[in-house]
């Protein structure tokens, strides 16, 4: 069993990971997030996402609950004109993958529009 306070502390934990801030006295970094155009199935052991295309995001993260968390990505169109997105992966300020999450693929975008990307992760 875990108790509330165990999974709120995670879930404030995994946002710092993402915003960057202080936890329990820590200053930590802020991460990032990488979009890509593979799609394969996923592993825990993996370290990165199967083909990033070196956009440039922003990442947001939100605690909308104690437990619950969640992560907002966007890219312009501008960096991802043309291609076909069909992964997301978000990371900590050393590199580590936090999640990956793959899908259907989406786009061919152009210039003028966005690709906006929610995840929500329950702690439970």
């Amino acid at each position: 069993m875990i108790t509330d306070k165990m999974k709120e502390l995670l879930t404030d934990y995994a946002k710092t990971l993402v915003k960057g801030g202080s936890f329990h006295g820590a200053s930590i970094s802020a991460g990032s997030a990488k979009v890509g155009l593979g799609g394969n199935s996923t592993s825990p052991a993996a370290i990165g996402i199967d083909v990033p295309n070196g956009a440039a995001t922003t990442i947001r993260a939100e605690k909308t609950t104690t437990n619950v968390l969640q992560l907002f990505v966007e890219v312009l169109g501008q960096n991802i004109q043309g291609e076909v997105i069909r992964e997301m992966g978000v990371f900590d300020a050393g590199g580590n993958l936090l999640t990956r999450i793959n899908f259907e693929g989406v786009g061919p975008f152009n210039t003028t529009e966005r690709l906006q990307l929610y995840l929500t992760l329950e702690v439970e």
